[in-house]
């Protein structure tokens, strides 16, 4: 009988969800720099191919088994249409109508989804005050951090809004449903999930983009789309199963809300741009509502004090 973690964050998961957040905030800079020269389902389509390729050759090198059973391969198509496919095509259209600021704000709702949908679904991983309040509190901290003025004009914007919301309930809803893969090698899940993707998008890319027609992009933009394959979409899956495995669903899908930090961040460090008063604020709430959720330096200061003795 397999054992699993009681879904709840350890020194362990806390570094495997910060080392994935870090991974989808480099995303962005790597998809700023390739989406120049390639076309949205082209390097989607690159993204995910060739990070399913290379955990195939890793899959091989370790000599692992494929499993073959049909119901579970059907359950990995399911999840790529559920992580990959459906909400990148929803985000593509909503950003391209409200903006990036709205669209991660939106997108930092992902959690609550994902606490609604494991609270109906599962046993194990039900709403709890804490929980809601720490989710609460990093949204709040990510609309500081975006600014609320991001969210103007949402209500003309209401198909792409809905959009982008109706993205964020797909993530929920996925992280919960890779729950049932928990007993599966998490390489093999990432492997699966990618590869089943890969072939939804393959026809989409080729109809809609005609990669053929598309001139021989640059060496950089080349080398951002290597990168966004190998490390923010091969290794970062492979992370994403493991904290299922590890913290369960709604602990895994923090890592939506760390997002916005490691942007703020890695612009701050790499591109030379300010840090504001107001994402230093963003960031004090995300992170309060982070220690919420964790609970343990709550409990410290609830424990009763103990007299100590002399001698």
């Amino acid at each position: 009988m397999s054992t699993h973690a009681s879904s709840k964050l350890d020194g362990v998961s806390w570094t495997l969800l910060l080392v994935l957040a870090l991974l989808w905030s480099i995303s962005f800079i790597f998809i700023k720099v390739a989406g120049e020269e390639i076309p949205v389902f082209t390097l989607v389509l690159v993204r995910v191919g060739l990070a399913a390729l290379v955990l195939h050759a890793l899959l091989l090198a370790r000599g692992r088994a494929y499993p073959r059973q049909r119901k579970l391969l059907l359950r990995y198509v399911v999840m790529g249409l559920l992580n990959n496919v459906i909400p990148f095509a929803l985000i593509f259209y909503a950003t391209a109508s409200i903006g990036a600021g709205a669209a991660s704000i939106l997108n930092a709702t992902s959690p609550i989804f994902a606490l609604l949908v494991a609270h109906v679904a599962t046993a194990d991983e039900k709403v709890t005050p804490a929980k809601l309040a720490g989710i609460l509190l990093g949204f709040g901290g990510v609309v500081a951090m975006v600014g609320p003025d991001a969210l103007a004009g949402l209500t003309l914007d209401v198909l792409p809004a809905g959009a982008m919301l109706l993205a964020s309930f797909f993530y929920g809803v996925s992280v919960v449903f890779g729950r049932s893969f928990r007993d599966i090698d998490a390489t093999v899940s990432a492997t699966y999930q990618l590869t089943a993707s890969t072939l939804v998008l393959l026809p989409i890319a080729l109809i809609v983009d005609r990669p053929w027609l598309i001139p021989m992009p640059s060496a950089t933009s080349i080398v951002s789309a290597v990168g966004l394959a190998i490390l923010s979409t091969s290794f970062a899956y492979i992370l994403y199963y493991a904290l299922i495995r590890r913290a369960g669903a709604t602990n895994t899908i923090l890592v939506t809300l760390l997002i916005p930090v490691g942007g703020v961040v890695l612009s701050w460090l790499l591109l030379g741009e300010t840090f504001t008063p107001a994402e230093a604020a963003g960031m004090l709430l995300i992170g309060t509502g982070l220690l919420v959720i964790d609970g343990r330096a709550l409990a410290r200061l609830r424990r009763p004090v103990v007299a100590g003795t002399s001698g």
